[in-house]
């Protein structure tokens, strides 16, 4: 459709409605009833005429572009996302615990790891973190059922973490509390 300078026109998909100012190759410029001034594509408008043409109010019309814009807007996703926080993680290899543990025996070793993971531990809890992984390594097990001993007298249940991301050397601990 051809417009002219000086013609009434709509915007097809808005309630807006002005004059045609000025007519380019493919934009028009348009001067709307609030007086602004736009730019518009052809296919974007309509003569004010023919809307006079079809008898239609400008009830109808704005129900009809309505309708057209809901059908056009994606619709939303209302379910709400669970929230998946990762796991706060402690390695509890005696060389991520110290500089210098060549002159340390076993067992104060063993009870730097174990003074660590309470700590941890209770952090994880005043913080209101539900999952914790300690990594203690395969050895001869000793960490392992020392850390379980320990996990025991807390409000929680443990079980071996996920194998594909660390091996069988970890153990999950779930901490019963609200999450913050």
């Amino acid at each position: 459709m051809a417009f002219k300078k000086g013609q009434r026109v709509s915007f097809i998909d808005e309630a807006v409605t002005g004059i045609v100012l000025a007519v380019g190759q493919d934009m028009l410029t348009i001067e709307t009833d609030d007086g602004f001034t736009l730019e518009a594509q052809p296919s974007e408008l309509i003569l004010e005429a023919d809307f006079e043409e079809m008898d239609l109010r400008d009830e109808q019309i704005y129900e009809v572009k309505k309708a057209e814009e809901q059908q056009l807007k994606p619709k939303k996703n209302t379910e709400k996302r669970k929230k998946t926080i990762p796991p706060m993680e402690v390695d509890l290899h005696g060389h991520h615990l110290t500089d210098n543990e060549k002159g340390m025996t076993k067992h104060a070793i063993l009870n730097l790891q174990l003074d660590t993971a309470r700590g941890q531990l209770e952090f994880a809890i005043r913080k209101g973190i539900q999952k914790i992984v300690f990594i203690h390594g395969v050895g001869e097990g000793v960490l392992r059922m020392e850390l379980e001993t320990l996990l025991s007298r807390y409000e929680v249940k443990f079980y071996d973490a996920d194998y594909r991301k660390y091996g069988i050397g970890a153990t999950e601990v779930y901490i019963f509390q609200n999450p913050k």
